[in-house]
């Protein structure tokens, strides 16, 4: 089975291509020159087919990440994901960043990442709950015996390991945990995860 997986709703983009078990390509894009790194993601897909030597076509399953996380990232990656699952006829699954982010956790993660307006995306306990005030996230954080993962802004609050100094490979998470997801992979069930509204104007 090829995997094709592709994230922008992170600080930077991730595009990986697998094949079964094997890792064939794993892109990291950085922001660059003032544009936002998913201005760079169909360039990025097109050239790891290509170096590959594998078309569109032959592509069994798309995986994307679905947010939180940019608001411009999750609708740039859920958008093609979509659209290229129409069009080639295959399989879609969409997986939440904070499932993919406790991946990165040996055991019990909880991951709180920066939902403004003093507040966390929090996943803690094998769920998603939402967006949570950080009162309550820190209380979690000590009462618990919790693999704290979070980001570089709420990291001096709630200790831990930031995701942005570490070199996880997301991508790859990604593709891993889309084979796993539950469902029929219809591009017409991708939804992108809005914990919040996007801001206005």
């Amino acid at each position: 089975m090829k995997i094709l997986a592709f994230d922008t709703c992170l600080d930077k983009m991730y595009v990986v291509l697998k094949e079964d078990e094997n890792v064939l390509a794993s892109e990291i894009i950085e922001n660059q020159g003032g544009k936002y790194h998913s201005a760079f993601l169909i360039s990025t897909i097109q050239k790891v087919l290509g170096a590959n030597n594998i078309k569109p076509q032959d592509i069994n399953l798309i995986a994307t990440n679905i947010g939180p996380g940019s608001f411009t990232g999750i609708r740039a990656c859920t958008t093609v994901a979509r659209v290229m699952a129409q069009q080639l006829d295959c399989k879609v699954k969409g997986v939440s960043s904070l499932e993919i982010l406790a991946r990165c956790a040996s055991a019990n993660p909880l991951v709180a990442l920066d939902a403004r307006k003093n507040s966390a995306y929090l996943y803690v306990d094998g769920e998603i709950k939402g967006a949570i005030q950080l009162e309550e996230v820190q209380k979690l954080v000590q009462n618990g015996n919790y693999n704290v993962i979070t980001d570089n802004k709420l990291k001096p609050l709630l200790g831990g390991v930031s995701y942005q100094e570490n070199d996880y490979r997301l991508g790859e998470i990604l593709a891993e945990l889309a084979v796993q997801e539950d469902g029929d992979g219809d591009w017409h069930k991708l939804k992108p995860l809005y914990i919040q509204p996007p801001p206005m104007g």
